[in-house]
């Protein structure tokens, strides 16, 4: 897993300029890596040919050595999008709409700061695998709410505050475990009146008043028992994060209709016959260590969007029987970038693979690499702390040094604070147009392991939506806000335990280990105590 998120980076932008047409533009590369880099806009448009980078396969040469060649050689796109409409702030991104900084999604409209597995939001900030949602904020893992904040685990919610695994809840505050309820409060009921007199008393806008509900909230969630995992209307299912799925082992994140899922991670939207690979969608068939694919029958490829019979490829799309290719698009029987008739190219993609095997690559912590096997870490465009891989598995500078791969250290920050953190307003109240202005001082100062940008601005799209909702300013920058809902979520890895109820001999493999606080049951046992 950390080998295929080493080769993506979805929030490390640099400035620099395109190398067709000298506009300054936004990357993923970082301009002293040596990468070549379009404009997306030019690099999707016929005024370059991705053949005249291909070239002869090299036996006396390892696979890998020449994929590296190719990769630096030819021009990359700065971000990857897909029908976007002024939505020029977005990454690994496709169907959105009016939306800022936007990352991992399919279809959003007038949104900012959404990121992971992201599908159909509408008017809505900083939301992190959530689906279907209309003006929430802040949101984990919260499908078909309106008007839902601060909230995790949570479907068919409206107009509430800090819920965790609650369901069609309407005006409801600091609630865990909630079925169909309304006007409750820490899961105390209140009458109609009761409740909003209490809301106006906590004073949602006020960011001390926040702290002082979100404290209480979490030692609440600690006092309620919940499910071995987190698994709705499923069969046969190890894992976590699991909606309308079945016959899944040991796979986490995994929602809407997928079959037959192995060792994997992000698969969503009707994908079956899956196995090692960390994003699927859309149908996808027979996907085998990939990362980011969508289409049929692709092994050991990063970023393929549509297509078939495709191995050791990178961001290519629609296309089919292609071995060893970067940025193709409609292309058919290519190997390194290179045109063949289907008799040449299947003749010659048997004999790479054997000479694959023959003539492996040897990587610098001495793991070897031959047909099977996805493309290795040590030539992967990214370092550690640039890619996916650190919001996941997060490592400092000497462990991955130890690991015998790179690191990015910190670059120069050219910008001047204007606002510092302890100066903020505390309440939304007291905010004028002139914070649009400001350069803000994170309240994390870069002394963190999130990739912080130690300041941040607000947007007009932001400053309109927080007045609306009546909700505070944030105090970090949205790479501290991401990591902490990232941190939210349960680990990748599970643990073999007992229920926690008295009496009770089930057992189950779940994703809280011994030695955390939670109150753990087994599915019978969690549905009599919170349904």
């Amino acid at each position: 897993m950390i080998r295929r998120m080493m080769w993506r980076n979805e929030r490390v932008w640099y400035h620099r300029t395109c190398d067709a047409t000298g506009k300054n533009i936004l990357s993923i590369f970082d301009p002293k890596k040596g990468y070549r880099v379009y404009d997306h806009e030019y690099w999707k448009s016929d005024a370059w040919d991705p053949f005249d980078y291909g070239r002869e396969y090299d036996f006396s040469k390892n696979f890998f050595e020449q994929f590296s060649e190719l990769m630096k050689e030819i021009p990359h796109t700065n971000l990857i999008q897909k029908n976007n409409v002024n939505s020029e702030y977005s990454n690994n991104s496709l169907n959105l709409k009016n939306c800022y900084m936007v990352i991992a999604a399919d279809t959003a409209e007038n949104s900012a700061y959404l990121c992971g597995l992201i599908r159909r939001i509408k008017e809505s900030l900083d939301l992190y695998q959530c689906n279907d949602d209309e003006y929430c904020y802040d949101c984990v893992d919260c499908d078909k709410s309106n008007k839902l904040f601060f909230s995790q685990n949570c479907t068919n919610c409206i107009d509430s505050f800090f819920l965790y695994d609650c369901r069609n809840c309407l005006n409801c505050i600091g609630c865990v475990g909630l079925r169909n309820k309304n006007y409750y409060i820490f899961n105390e009921l209140y009458s109609r009146d009761e409740y909003f007199k209490k809301l106006k008393e906590f004073n949602t806008g006020s960011f001390k008043s926040l702290e002082k509900i979100k404290q209480k909230f979490e030692i609440l969630k600690l006092s309620i028992p919940r499910k071995y995992a987190y698994i709705l209307n499923s069969q046969n299912i190890i894992g976590d994060d699991i909606i309308n799925a079945k016959d899944c082992f040991h796979s986490f994140n995994v929602k809407y209709e997928v079959e037959n899922c192995r060792y994997s991670y992000r698969i969503t939207q009707n994908a079956k016959d899956i196995v090692d690979t960390l994003i699927g969608w859309n149908g996808s068939e027979l996907l085998y260590d990939v990362l980011s694919g969508n289409g049929k029958n692709i092994k050991f490829s990063g970023f393929i969007w549509g297509g078939f019979d495709i191995e050791y490829s990178y961001n290519c799309f629609d296309c089919n029987n292609i071995f060893g290719c970067v940025g193709l698009r409609n292309k058919s029987y290519c190997i390194l970038n290179k045109q063949y008739s289907k008799e040449e190219y299947l003749e010659l993609v048997d004999k790479i693979k054997f000479h694959m095997n023959e003539n492996k690559f040897q990587g610098s912590n001495g793991r070897v690499y031959g047909y099977g096997e996805f493309f290795p870490m040590e030539l992967s465009p990214f370092d550690y702390n640039e890619s996916l891989a650190q919001e996941y598995f997060t490592k400092n500078k000497e462990e991955v040094i130890q690991m015998k791969l790179t690191w990015k250290n910190s670059d120069e920050k050219n910008y001047r604070i204007t606002k510092k953190n302890s100066e903020l307003e505390n309440n939304i109240s007291d905010i004028s147009d002139s914070i649009l202005e400001e350069i803000l001082e994170c309240e994390h100062k870069g002394k963190c392991n999130d990739q912080c940008s130690t300041a941040f601005r607000i947007i007009p799209k932001e400053l309109t939506f927080l007045r609306r909702f009546n909700l505070p300013l944030p105090r970090l920058c949205f790479n501290c806000r991401h990591m902490e809902r990232i941190r939210l979520k349960n680990p990748m890895k599970l643990w073999h335990r007992k229920c926690m109820k008295e009496g009770c001999n089930n057992e189950f493999e779940t994703v809280y280990a011994p030695d955390r606080s939670e109150i753990v049951y087994c599915e019978r046992c969690y549905q009599q105590e919170v349904y």
